[in-house]
């Protein structure tokens, strides 16, 4: 662990000595590359199926619940209205969500 600790001071130093910091590094934007607009269509077709697909499994889950709950077992249904929930939640904030782990 010693020799970690060295070699973090000594980049450090190095760092501080040239002048520049890790500040400095340049960060562009992301693009777009040309020519790759059908895959953007590929992909709002993918979350518009997903999101289909969602809504009717909230449907059946839904059905499930109620006829759990006519039986008295209606606690057991709420775990896959849940489950359901949280994937409509992935699959509406996917982009926002790679953007913002990505750092845009």
């Amino acid at each position: 662990m010693g020799t970690i600790n060295h070699h973090i001071l000594v980049v450090a130093a190095a760092i501080q000595a040239d002048g520049r910091s890790m500040a400095a590094v340049p960060n562009p934007p992301s693009q777009q590359p040309p020519g790759t607009e059908g895959l953007v269509t590929i992909m709002g077709w993918a979350k518009w199926v997903a999101l289909a697909v969602l809504v009717v499994a909230l449907i059946a889950a839904g059905v499930m619940f109620a006829v759990r709950a006519r039986r008295g077992d209606g606690a057991e249904g709420v775990g896959h209205v849940g489950m359901v929930l949280a994937g409509v939640i992935v699959v509406s904030a996917a982009g926002t969500l790679v953007g913002f782990l990505a750092g845009e």
